[in-house]
């Protein structure tokens, strides 16, 4: 029996494989295409290589402490603050080991939020032990600022020491700025209410953090990692200046300062992104002459990857998110429920954001190990490319004077406008796929329950002095989604969507592939597809036609049938009625004898799906 220290020799019987010979392999595979076809690049045109070494000689980064789980947040934003208080204290009841207070006018309000009034914090908190071991966060806009004051004064009241209680204050002003595109102060005149407001808090006996560098900001309004690592970096930094110049020493200063990243699906680009982080703010910690310290970091899973449309496949994009997050050292986790782009979630679609969590770190052990991706060559590189590409970027931001500079000469706001409009083509294109959204979608999908509320309204904050452009939050699935709610409006006005006829041409096994592909690519946008069986007769291709009731017609198989069938398919479509006629597949040398049948459009992979399906209504219609 083979002991517990031994290590089994499986390889033994195999010779050992070497980079050279899986490029050999490579090799065969590409038939003369260049290999770099299958190196990827990220939006930022960081390298992503097909296969790593083992880097040698990594070390952890260093984050949570060994073995701690992240805290479990759960959002609390319903406008009533009596029903918030319910929500809070049944999600403390099952599992959850903090609260994210979202008040009204937040970065992260995303519609909703408490009323940031003393009183709605009085109700939202009754009954809740603030000092026995749980974590509050406060995500805050200009319009609700105060709701941190009446946070502590609610603290005091309740006679409470406030060093007891585990609460991140949330003060952002940079990334309100940002999000609104303007600001009634200049930088000099909110670093005094901001610094002032942070010492006051400090001087009660709150240990913060107070501050938040948050990089939502840019993921929500569509840019990349290395963009928002650096607006992190920037906002931090602003804040420790600012702080230092409050007469703060750096040592304390850097305590009430914090980070917010969001986490999407892209499970190694998000912890790399986290793990980059650390290193970067270890830097600047050590250019501050500090002996480095892990900066706190709270993830938030992405709001731009939330759709509307079969939003069950949020809860597999939310669990990826939060998975990439913990193991990429954050602190804690807010996940947002798979209904929330709908409108506030009910108690179910809370549960669900809750026990993803749960079942991550109780059941899948995920905390068990600090940062388990250290050595692996993928991760290492991606985070090494990170740091590099946006530490420079921070530079230049620092550069311009810094972060409200930056945003004042729309550095900051170009940049991530660029990459938002090439996100936009890939999803447009389909290169970046919204599963349930963009691909795969489900038009008889049942409506999913939401809240009733109304939200907070607020009054309007300052006159805006200083405007530029504003990163306006955004979701990627919203022109699909646009689609989907026309096709919605039609069935209800007429009683039926718009409809394609899909002409499958031979039998099942010559048709399949395309016309599954054909059914996807036009219902992703409300255009319901009649499947048909396979069609060996034109003639009875133009009869089917003529039965269905549809205006627009699709070809469907493979080349060799197309070869004999598709031309006189198309002529009988033609002749039968249809207003245009697509082909599934690309051309190739048919497409002056396609064209000259009757078929308009080719549909395949890479096309710009959203304006060839915004084409079909008008020709639909």
């Amino acid at each position: 029996m083979t002991s517990a220290t031994e290590e089994l020799q499986l390889a033994a019987d195999f010779a050992p494989a070497t980079y050279e010979d899986w490029r050999k392999l490579v090799d065969v595979a590409l038939k003369g295409a260049p290999f770099e076809k299958l190196v990827g690049k990220t939006y930022d045109g960081l390298t992503i290589e097909p296969i790593y070494p083992r880097a040698r000689g990594a070390t952890p980064v260093a984050g949570r402490p060994a073995g701690w789980p992240w805290q479990i947040m759960q959002r609390i934003d319903h406008p009533d603050a009596a029903q918030a208080n319910t929500q809070a204290v049944h999600d403390l009841e099952n599992g959850a080991s903090g609260l994210t207070l979202v008040f009204a006018g937040a970065n992260g309000a995303y519609g909703f939020g408490l009323e940031p009034t003393a009183e709605a914090v009085e109700k939202a908190l009754e009954g809740i032990f603030v000092d026995a071991g749980i974590s509050i966060e406060l995500e805050l806009g200009p319009q609700s600022r105060m709701a941190a004051i009446h946070v502590a004064e609610y603290v005091k009241r309740k006679g409470v020491d406030p060093a007891a209680c585990d609460i991140r204050f949330g003060l952002d002003p940079l990334g309100a700025c940002a999000v609104w595109g303007s600001s009634p102060y200049s930088w000099p005149e909110i670093v005094p209410a901001v610094t002032g407001a942070i010492k006051g808090l400090a001087e009660i006996g709150s240990k913060g953090p107070f501050a938040a560098a948050d990089g939502r900001v840019i993921h929500d309004a569509g840019g990349s990692e290395v963009q928002e690592l650096a607006f992190v970096l920037a906002g931090g930094v602003a804040y420790l200046r600012a702080l230092e110049q409050a007469g703060v020493d750096l040592e304390d200063a850097r305590g009430m300062v914090y980070a917010r990243l969001s986490a999407d699906a892209d499970q190694f680009l998000t912890m790399a992104k986290f793990r980059a982080l650390r290193l970067l703010w270890a830097r600047i910690e050590q250019a501050c002459g500090l002996r480095p310290k892990p900066i706190y970091i709270a993830a938030q899973t992405a709001w731009r990857m939330l759709t509307q449309r079969d939003p069950y496949v949020n809860m597999l994009r939310a669990t990826m998110a939060t998975f990439s997050a913990g193991l990429g050292g954050a602190n804690a986790v807010t996940v947002l429920p798979h209904t929330l782009a709908l409108g506030l979630p009910d108690p179910f679609a809370r549960r669900v954001a809750r026990n993803t969590q749960l079942v991550l770190l109780q059941e899948s052990n995920l905390a068990k190990v600090s940062d388990p991706a250290a050595g692996a060559g993928g991760i290492e590189s991606l985070t090494r490319q990170l740091c590099e590409a946006a530490w420079a970027l921070f530079q230049e931001i620092e550069n311009a004077g810094g972060a409200f500079a930056a945003l004042e000469r729309n550095l900051i706001q170009r940049r991530v406008a660029a990459t938002r409009a090439s996100r936009e083509q890939n999803i447009a294109r389909r290169k970046e796929v919204l599963t349930g959204a963009t691909e795969f979608p489900n038009l008889h999908e049942f409506q999913v329950a939401v809240l009733d509320a109304k939200p907070v309204v607020l009054p309007p904050y300052g006159e805006a002095k200083f405007n530029f452009d504003a990163l306006a939050p955004m979701r990627l699935a919203e022109p699909f989604e646009a689609l989907r709610d026309r096709s919605d409006r039609i069935l209800e006005n007429k009683g039926t969507r718009p409809k394609i006829f899909l002409a499958n041409l031979g039998t099942a096994a010559d048709f399949t592939a395309r016309a599954t592909f054909a059914k996807s690519f036009f219902e992703t946008g409300g255009i319901e597809a009649l499947d048909t069986h396979g069609f060996t007769d034109p003639a009875a291709v133009g009869a089917a036609f003529r039965d269905s009731g549809a205006a627009l017609a699709c070809l469907c198989s493979q080349d060799k049938i197309y070869a004999g069938l598709a031309v006189p398919a198309a002529k009988a479509l033609q002749a039968a009625g249809a207003k245009h006629i697509y082909l599934a597949g690309r051309p190739g040398e048919q497409e002056a004898a396609l064209r000259a049948a009757g078929v308009d459009d080719f549909v395949f992979a890479g096309v710009d799906v959203l304006a060839m399906l915004q084409e079909v209504y008008r020709l639909a219609e």
